[in-house]
C-alpha cells in the first residue's frame, strides 16, 4: 500500500550535538525559520566550485542541540528515484541537531544519465577505508561529511533486479546495513513494505554491508561506517517497471523511518504547505471462524473477513479496501468480505485502511487450503 503523503513528523537521533557554526567547510548563508520547536537555519555551499563537478550541499540547523544526520544520492546518474527524493529531503525541517544533504553527489554522471562519469569511474567504488579516497570528486564528498561528523548516513540508490542475497545478482528493493544496523534496517524494511508497496514481490529486503576484504568495497557508507563510527545505510529500489513517484516515495519513508528510529529530535517535511500533526490509522484483520488464518482450509469454505477493529487514532476511516489474491488492484470495499476458498495453496490477502487525512495503513494475511 502507499500512502498519498509521508507522516509529517519523524525523529532523529539524539546524540552529541553539532550546529554549523562548529564546522569549517565554508558555507553560504541561507535563511532562518521559526518553527514550533526553534528557529531553523538553512545555508547551502557549493564543492568542487568551478568544475564540470560542481554540486551544492544543503545544510539545516537547528537551534536545539541534537544529533548530525548526512542523506546522500545522485551518487550514479542514471539512479533517477534516489537523487530526485534527496533533493526533496534538502527541504525537510527539524527540532534539534543538523541535518545535511547532498542530494546530486555525481553531477557528470546525472547530466549523462549514466551509472559513471565520462571516464567510466565509479564514484562509489572510490571511498577506501582508512585512506584518503581516491578521486577529487570523492575527496569533496568525504571532507564534507568527515567535517560534520554524522551519527547517521543514509545513501539512496537504485537497482534493475530484485537483491538475491549476492550484490552481483541485483540489489533492488533492500537496505543495507552497518555492523549493530540489522535490526533497525528490518524494522525499516518491514515498515515501508507494510505502509507503502503493494506487491509483495516488492517487499523490502536486508542484507549486511560486505566485509573490508570483500567486493564490493570502497563504498561510501562502508568508509562513514568504520572510519567514523556512524550508522550507515544503503537503500535500494528497483528501477524498471515501478512508476518514478512511488520509487521517490519509497526512498522518503526509508529515509524518515531510519532517522525516527534511530533519533530523538523532530524532522518533518517541509513541501510548502502549512504541516499539522496527525496520527496514521491502523489497519487490522480479524477473521471468522477466528482461527482461520491459522489452520488449514478446505477447497469451497467460505471464511468472512473483518476489519471493524481497524481504527483512526485522531480521525475517522473513511474506506475499507480489499486485494484478494495476486491481483494488483484494491477492488473490494467494505468492513467485511467474505472470502471462499477455492483451490489448493495459499491466498493472500490485503486490507487498506484509508483516513480522513488521505493516511492509509494495511494489514495483510494468508489463507492455506489443504495440498
Amino acid at each position: 500500500m502507499q500512502r498519498d503523503t509521508l507522516s509529517r513528523r519523524t525523529v532523529l537521533a539524539v546524540a552529541a550535538g553539532c550546529t554549523l557554526t562548529s564546522t569549517g567547510v565554508a558555507s553560504v548563508a541561507g535563511d532562518t525559520a521559526d518553527t514550533d520547536g526553534g528557529t531553523v537555519t538553512r545555508t547551502s555551499f557549493p564543492i568542487r566550485e568551478g568544475t564540470d563537478e560542481e554540486t551544492t550541499v544543503f545544510v539545516t540547523t537547528a537551534d536545539a542541540e541534537g544529533p548530525t544526520a548526512v542523506v546522500v544520492g545522485g551518487i550514479h546518474g542514471n539512479e533517477v528515484a534516489g537523487y530526485t527524493a534527496a533533493n526533496q529531503i534538502a527541504d525537510w525541517t527539524i527540532d534539534a541537531g543538523t541535518l545535511v544533504v547532498i542530494p546530486e553527489a555525481n553531477a557528470v554522471a546525472i547530466e549523462r544519465g549514466t551509472r559513471n562519469d565520462e571516464e567510466g569511474t565509479n564514484l562509489n567504488r572510490q571511498f577506501p577505508e582508512g585512506e584518503t579516497p581516491q578521486t577529487e570528486l570523492a575527496r569533496a564528498i568525504w571532507d564534507v561529511i568527515s567535517e560534520y561528523d554524522p551519527d547517521v548516513v543514509v545513501d539512496l540508490h537504485e537497482s534493475t533486479d530484485i537483491y538475491a542475497g549476492d550484490p552481483t545478482d541485483g540489489v533492488g528493493q533492500a537496505i543495507f546495513y552497518s555492523d549493530g544496523d540489522e535490526a533497525t534496517a528490518v524494522d525499516t524494511a518491514e515498515y515501508v513494505t507494510r505502509n507503502y508497496v503493494d506487491d509483495p514481490a516488492l517487499a523490502f529486503q536486508t542484507g549486511p554491508f560486505s566485509s573490508p576484504d570483500s567486493e564490493p568495497n570502497g563504498l561510501l557508507v562502508h568508509k562513514a561506517a568504520r572510519d567514523l563510527n556512524a550508522d550507515a545505510f544503503l537503500a535500494e529500489t528497483l528501477s524498471t517497471d515501478v512508476a518514478l513517484e512511488t520509487r521517490v516515495q519509497w526512498h522518503r519513508a526509508i529515509v524518515e523511518r531510519l532517522l525516527e528510529t534511530l533519533t530523538d529530535a523532530e524532522l518533518s517535511a517541509d513541501d510548502g504547505n502549512e504541516t499539522t500533526d496527525t496520527e496514521p490509522p491502523v489497519a487490522r484483520i480479524e477473521t471468522v471462524p477466528p482461527d482461520a488464518a491459522e489452520t488449514t482450509l478446505e477447497s469451497g469454505q467460505t471464511v468472512t473477513l473483518d476489519a471493524s477493529q481497524s481504527r483512526d487514532p485522531d480521525g475517522n476511516l473513511v474506506r475499507h479496501e480489499w486485494r484478494v489474491g495476486d491481483d494488483d488492484a484494491f477492488d473490494r470495499t467494505g468492513e467485511t468480505i467474505e472470502v471462499t476458498i477455492s483451490e489448493n495453496g495459499e491466498q493472500s490477502v490485503v486490507l487498506r485502511v484509508v483516513d480522513d487525512d488521505g493516511a492509509t495503513d494495511t494489514d495483510r494475511i494468508t489463507l492455506s487450503a489443504g495440498c
